[in-house]
Parts: C-alpha cells; sequence; structure tokens
C-alpha cells in the first residue's frame, strides 16, 4: 500500500471523505491541500526532505475566491508534479466527464486513473487505488469510451486555437488578420475556411455556432 498520499481538493467534505478511505486502506501519511500552489509547495518540500509522495489524487476544477494563485486547475497541477516526477502517479477524481479531456489526461499528461465523482465514487476510488499497485490504469466504468475517442488523432493545436477564436467572436474575414499578425501558419483565408470546412464535416456541425457548441461539449475548447 502506498505510505503517503498527497489530496489537492478544495471541498472539505470530499477530502474528509477521500482522507478516511485511504485510512481505512492502511495509508500511512495524508495531506491535503485546497489550493493547487499549496499542493505543488509539499509535493516539492516532500522531495527536498527526501520523504516524497507515492501517490497524488487531484481534482481538475478549484473554486476561485480572493486569493490570487499561480496555478489554477488540476491539469496544470498535474502537468507541474509530472514534470518534476514523471513516475509519480496521479488519479484525476473529478466530475469532469468530457471524453476528450479525460483521453488527453492519460495520453498527454500520463495519468494512472481517472475516478468521476458520483454516488459510487468512493468504492471506485478504492479500487483504483488498488488496480495502481499492480501497475495497471483505472477509469470510472461509465467513462470507458473517453480512451476510445479518436478526436485527439484529428485535431491538432491549430485547430483548437481556430476554433477558440471563433468561440470569442473573431469572424473568419478577421481570422487572417489575426493569425499573421500571431505569426500562426498558415494564414491564408482560403485556408483557415477550408479547415473550419473540414472541422464542420468532422463534428458533423451545421455552422459555426453550432461547431463552437459541440467542441465545447466535447472539452476541446
Amino acid at each position: 500500500m502506498y505510505k503517503k498520499v498527497l489530496i489537492a481538493e478544495d471541498f472539505d467534505s470530499i477530502n474528509i471523505a477521500v482522507k478516511q478511505t485511504l485510512e481505512e486502506m492502511g495509508v500511512q501519511e495524508i495531506h491535503y491541500a485546497k489550493y493547487c500552489d499549496d499542493a505543488i509547495l509539499k509535493f516539492k518540500k516532500a522531495l527536498q526532505d527526501n520523504q516524497p509522495f507515492d501517490l497524488v489524487i487531484s481534482d481538475l476544477s478549484f473554486v476561485e475566491d480572493y486569493r490570487e494563485v499561480t496555478i489554477a486547475s488540476g491539469e496544470e497541477l498535474i502537468q507541474a508534479i509530472k514534470e518534476i516526477q514523471p513516475e509519480i502517479k496521479v488519479i484525476v477524481y473529478s466530475v469532469e466527464d468530457k471524453p476528450y479531456i479525460i483521453k488527453t489526461l492519460f495520453d498527454e499528461a500520463q495519468i494512472n486513473g481517472y475516478v468521476k465523482k458520483g454516488r459510487n465514487s468512493i468504492s471506485q476510488l478504492k479500487t483504483a487505488i488498488e488496480t495502481l499497485l499492480y501497475g495497471k490504469t483505472f477509469i470510472s466504468p461509465e467513462l470507458t469510451h473517453a480512451l476510445q475517442d479518436k478526436t485527439g488523432k484529428e485535431i491538432d493545436n491549430y485547430d483548437i486555437t481556430l476554433l477558440s477564436h471563433l468561440a470569442n467572436g473573431v469572424a473568419i474575414e478577421e481570422m487572417e488578420t489575426l493569425f499573421k499578425h500571431l505569426n500562426i501558419t498558415p494564414n491564408s483565408k482560403s485556408t483557415i475556411e477550408k479547415r473550419v470546412a473540414k472541422l464542420k464535416d468532422y463534428f458533423k456541425a451545421n455552422n459555426n455556432i453550432h461547431l463552437i457548441a459541440i467542441t465545447k461539449d466535447l472539452g476541446i475548447i
């Protein structure tokens, strides 16, 4: 069993439930942080003291309040942790269920488990922790389809940038000038129009507004 676990979660009730589960499983040392900035500080301090964490359990979204933060989301926190200690085991514990986000976390952030918060999430979290001990990955059964999502192979960073500017109200006619200003290539109007047409065809969108709605629902933008 893991000896030292860090929980990054901003709700006390969830922290208590996760902590209780870990204690029942025999985890000796449990730390938690309500802010990602505090979590990364605890993580670095543990490494500095030569007493690193074995496992990190993190939410993805953290409610904003009066405090200014450097790391605002679980995705950023996981990326920062993995850059420092690539082999660390990470379980995401979140209500997020968008396939693109989940698939990206496994493929790019190299997380080891994903548990969707819900009625059975504590038992699933326990299963996830046990599964990781055997060197395997875990994902909540209701989200297994996310790992088969092929969107990430079809959509690149250029598409995401294009979709994001469309969502922010930049018209196709203005996109060429904007892309040239930002040194984004290709940036010709015809190429941009063809790319948008391809995206609408791929997502079976009726128009640009429909395209933006679909990609937002999938968590692409």
